[in-house]
C-alpha cells in the first residue's frame, strides 16, 4: 500500500470495484460492488453529506484489501474485513470515514443489544456474520462504544449497510462517486 498516495487512492479503489466487484456478496442476491454501491446511492438520496456516502460506498472495501480473505457462509471464524479496510484508508480520509468503516460491524452488534426489533431484521447471512463477530454488544461494550464522537454517523452508515441488499436496484457505477470521493481526499491531505 506504500506506493498509494493522495492522487492514486481513487483510481486504485475504482480498480478494485472494476476488478474485484463482481464477486458475490455473502450469499445475498448482490455482488460486492452493487451492495456498496447501494448504500452510497441510499445515502446520497436521503440528503447525507458526502463523508457519511463515501463512508457507505467504502465500508466493505477490506473484503478486497484483507489479507483475510472474503467471509463465505463456511467460515467458522470472523475475517476483520472491517480493520483492514480502515487501515487502508486511514492514511486518505478523515476520521469520520474511517470509523465508519472501521466500526460498522461493531455498529451491528451494538445495534442487536440496543434495539430489540433489530435483529429480525437482519438477513440471514447478517446473522450468521454476526455470531462470527460475537453476538450482540454487552452492557460494558456498549458503554464504551457510545463514547465514539461519530456514533451517529457509524449507525448511519450501518443502516444503508443493511439496506445495500436489493436485487437489481438501478444504482449509478462508481465513477459516479470519484470526483466526490477525490474531494474528500483531497480536504483531507490538503
Amino acid at each position: 500500500m506504500s506506493e498509494l498516495t493522495r492522487e492514486t487512492v481513487v483510481g486504485f479503489l475504482a480498480d478494485i470495484f472494476e476488478r474485484r466487484g463482481g464477486e458475490e456478496y455473502l450469499g445475498e442476491p448482490v455482488t460486492m460492488a452493487e451492495h456498496m454501491l447501494q448504500g452510497a446511492y441510499l445515502a446520497e438520496v436521503s440528503g447525507e453529506r458526502e463523508e457519511i456516502i463515501t463512508a457507505a460506498l467504502l465500508h466493505d472495501i477490506g473484503h478486497f484489501t484483507s489479507e483475510f480473505g472474503t467471509f463465505s457462509m463456511n467460515d467458522t471464524q470472523d475475517r476483520y474485513h472491517e480493520e483492514a479496510g480502515a487501515d487502508v484508508l486511514a492514511r486518505f480520509f478523515p476520521p469520520v470515514v474511517t470509523d465508519c468503516v472501521r466500526y460498522h460491524v461493531a455498529a451491528k452488534r451494538y445495534l442487536c443489544a440496543v434495539d430489540s426489533g433489530y435483529l429480525d431484521q437482519l438477513s440471514e447471512a447478517s446473522v450468521h456474520s454476526l455470531k462470527l463477530q460475537g453476538g450482540p454488544m454487552t452492557d460494558e461494550e456498549v458503554a464504551e462504544f457510545e463514547r465514539n464522537p461519530n456514533l451517529a454517523d457509524i449507525v448511519k452508515v450501518r443502516h444503508f449497510d443493511d439496506a445495500g441488499k436489493v436485487a437489481d436496484m438501478e444504482i449509478p457505477g462508481f465513477m459516479h462517486y470519484a470526483p466526490m470521493v477525490q474531494r474528500i481526499v483531497d480536504q483531507h491531505s490538503g
